[in-house]
């Protein structure tokens, strides 16, 4: 894990949805494994009097707006509380919308964690638009969690997945990995493809397939090597597979507590905030998903 958010805070986006609340629990348990504190963000914007109409009426609407927004954050406090008895945790109102809000809380944790929708999303829908611009946008590691039919107890043994592309921008995401799994006490498993580095479709035919694989192979083994030894505990099971990358990833995910990615693969533009695997991941993962950036890569 990235020194220099060792002993940060674990901040969770709070909205009083069941998926922010899954959010909080998942965020509680990592707190405490982590041991630092718990931090329950909520961003909202203040309604305009011009919308509202009377002042008086619009000091109301404030207050009553305040006081549903408290007491979401107040609800997420007990859920965590329940969750993760004796942990610090610290309650964060801010006048402001939830993206921006969130990412700016990011400069200062070591981890952000959110539900995969928000108010007025349905459920069964595809993630919502604070998971996946906070996903793209933070600072810092992102757990974006999805709904699942299995308790948090049901996947205690369940490894750790992560996507392996080859390039340096999976580096982050690889070192973030083996943390989680060695801090869980499971194994971790390494998936690589490359479909995506296949080839003038016309030369395919002659390509020799099984050299082709012995040198994917050798790319992730060369990936894998020096984080092997930092955490020789952890269990490291390789897969090299000629298919789509999130196709990979998904499949793997159905039997995982968690799977983690690079907030963009190689051969994507320097200047996106979340490539393609990891936007299919986000919205499609059966299990919480931790969006990782690059060393080094500037905040959009």
């Amino acid at each position: 894990m990235d020194n220099e958010r060792t002993g940060r805070a674990v901040v969770v986006g709070v909205d009083g949805t069941q998926s922010a609340q899954r959010a909080v629990r998942w965020g509680a348990t990592e707190a405490a494994r982590r041991r630092v504190p718990l931090r329950l963000v909520t961003g909202f914007g203040w309604p305009s009097e011009r919308y509202i109409g009377q002042l008086e009426l619009a000091k109301n609407y404030r207050g009553a707006l305040y006081d549903q927004v408290r007491g979401q954050l107040e609800g997420a406090a007990a859920i965590a509380a329940e969750t993760s008895p004796g942990i610090e945790i610290q309650q964060q109102l801010t006048v402001g919308f939830p993206i921006p809000v969130l990412v700016e809380e990011s400069e200062h944790a070591g981890l952000v964690v959110v539900g995969d929708r928000g108010v007025g999303r349905i459920e069964g829908a595809l993630a919502g638009s604070v998971a996946v611009a906070v996903a793209g946008h933070a600072a810092c590691p992102v757990i974006v969690v999805r709904e699942s039919d299995r308790e948090p107890s049901d996947t205690a043994t369940l490894p750790v997945v992560v996507g392996v592309d080859g390039s340096p921008n999976s580096e982050a995401a690889i070192e973030f990995a083996y943390e989680a799994a060695s801090a869980r006490g499971v194994a971790l498993v390494a998936v690589h493809t490359w479909l995506d580095r296949v080839f003038d479709p016309v030369l395919s035919p002659d390509l020799d397939w099984d050299a082709v694989e012995s040198e994917e192979r050798q790319v992730l083994a060369q990936r894998l090597a020096g984080w092997a030894e930092k955490y020789p505990d952890v269990e490291v099971y390789k897969i090299v597979t000629r298919d789509a990358p999130a196709a990979s990833l998904l499949e793997q995910a159905t039997s995982a507590q968690l799977v983690v990615v690079g907030s963009r693969g190689r051969g994507e533009l320097a200047g996106l905030f979340l490539g393609s695997v990891s936007n299919a991941l986000v919205h499609r993962s059966p299990c919480p998903v931790a969006v990782v950036r690059p060393h080094g890569a500037e905040q959009g």
